[in-house]
């Protein structure tokens, strides 16, 4: 249903993903894309999910079908599903059709050794 509409934003999403490692990104999206998507019937359009290690995480409460069908998408594509299953993220859509990605995976941890390898001395040997 909504799989039309997605595939429109894709490209960008790919993009957005990349960067939201650096900070939270922000599309704003086409409320008509979305509403054609849902054939006249009143649809719940906005959401917020988690995908971690590339697999959809909600609690109790079944996410809606636009929110399915964005996983689904992003499983499907081969650059998307490499992102999300080494980075874990945030999506959220609200009222205004902005979408808002999260790179929410943990910073890896530093290890004691880093930056204390001699050998890598720029005085010769």
């Amino acid at each position: 249903m909504f799989s039309q509409a997605w595939n429109i934003y894709l490209p960008i999403i790919k993009i957005l993903l990349k960067r939201s490692a650096g900070a939270d990104q922000t599309l704003d999206m086409n409320r008509t894309d979305f509403e054609r998507a849902a054939g006249g019937r009143k649809a719940k359009l906005t959401f917020s999910i988690s995908l971690y290690k590339g697999r959809l995480q909600h609690n109790s409460i079944a996410p809606p079908p636009v929110a399915r069908e964005l996983a689904t998408i992003l499983q499907e594509d081969e650059v998307t599903r490499r992102l999300i299953r080494e980075y874990d993220f945030e999506f959220s859509m609200n009222t205004s059709f902005q979408l808002t990605i999260k790179n929410i995976t943990a910073p890896a941890e530093i290890t004691e050794d880093a930056g204390n390898n001699e050998e890598n001395s720029d005085t010769p040997a």
